[in-house]
C-alpha cells in the first residue's frame, strides 16, 4: 500500500515532520493512542493487517513502528504472541498542540462547550472543503468500524482516524488539531462508555450519518449530525463520571 496518505493526518507529537519515515509517524501514531489512553498497558495490539488497514499504510510500515516501539518500550513483544501495550508513562507527550493531561485538566462542561463552538465549525468548513480521497477514507473506516463487533478498544482506533480526516478536510491546520487535542480528553472513560452495549453500534450510525451528509456537502446536515453526536458524546462521559462519584461515595460511607 502507499504510505503517502497518512502522512496528512499525522500528529505533530512535539516535533518536526521533516525527513521523517512512514514508519516513524505510524510509531507517533500508536503512541498517542498510548498516551491518550485509549490503548491502556497490558492490551494486545491488533494484528498488522488489521493496523495497515485502518492506517493506511503497509504491513511493513506497520511492522517497523512496532519494531521502533518495543525500542522505546512502549510495548512488547515477545516471540510467538502478540504484541502489548507496555507500563509506561507518556503523559509528557504532546498528541499535537498539548499534552493529554492538560486537556483532561479542565472540567467537561467546559470542553463540551469548546467542542461546540469549535468543532462545529470546523466539520462545517469540512463540508465544503472534503475531496473524494478523503471520503474514500472514510468510506474504508466505516467498513473498519463494521467489524469491529464489541471491541470498544478496536473501534475507537478507527473512531480517531475518522474524526481527524475530517478536521483536516477543513482546511485550517492549526484549528484541526486543536479540535484533535479536545477529542481526547478523557479518553479512558470514552473507552469505558463505548464498552456499554449499544455505543458501539449507535456511533457507528451517527458516522454513517455524517459521511452521508459530507458527501453532499451540505453543511447545514454536517453540522446537525456532529452535533448530535458530540450531545451523545458528552452525555455518555457526564454519566461515567457521575457513576464514579456516586461509587466514590458509597466506598467512603462503607
Amino acid at each position: 500500500m502507499n504510505g503517502s496518505p497518512i502522512l496528512t493526518h499525522m500528529p505533530k507529537v512535539g516535533k518536526s515532520l521533516e525527513r521523517r519515515t512512514a514508519r516513524d509517524l505510524i510509531a507517533d501514531k500508536l503512541m498517542v493512542l498510548v498516551a491518550t489512553n485509549m490503548l491502556r498497558p497490558g492490551d494486545v495490539l491488533p494484528g498488522e493487517r488489521e493496523l495497515a488497514s485502518v492506517l493506511h499504510v503497509s504491513r511493513e510500515t506497520v511492522r517497523g513502528a512496532i519494531q521502533t516501539l518495543a525500542a522505546r518500550g512502549v510495548v512488547e513483544v515477545s516471540q510467538g504472541s502478540r504484541t502489548r501495550v507496555g507500563n509506561v508513562d507518556l503523559s509528557h507527550v504532546t498528541v499535537t498542540i498539548a499534552s493529554p493531561n492538560a486537556i483532561d485538566s479542565y472540567d467537561l462542561e467546559d470542553v463540551h462547550a469548546a467542542r461546540l463552538h469549535i468543532e462545529l465549525k470546523v466539520v462545517g468548513d469540512a463540508a465544503e472543503n472534503i475531496d473524494e480521497e478523503a471520503l474514500r477514507k472514510l468510506d474504508s473506516l466505516l467498513d473498519a468500524q463494521k467489524i469491529c463487533g464489541d471491541d470498544a478498544m478496536r473501534f475507537l482506533i478507527c473512531d480517531r482516524e475518522f474524526h481527524v480526516a475530517i478536521y483536516r478536510a477543513c482546511g485550517n491546520p492549526l484549528l484541526s488539531d486543536f479540535v484533535t487535542d479536545l477529542y481526547t480528553y478523557m479518553m479512558d472513560y470514552r473507552r469505558s462508555a463505548m464498552s456499554r452495549p449499544g455505543a458501539i453500534e449507535a456511533s457507528y450510525k451517527d458516522h454513517s450519518d455524517i459521511v452521508a451528509a459530507l458527501r453532499q456537502h451540505d453543511r447545514a446536515a454536517v453540522v446537525a449530525a456532529f452535533h448530535h453526536h458530540l450531545i451523545r458524546i458528552y452525555e455518555t462521559t457526564k454519566a461515567l463520571l457521575a457513576d464514579e462519584q456516586a461509587n466514590g461515595a458509597n466506598r467512603k460511607s462503607s
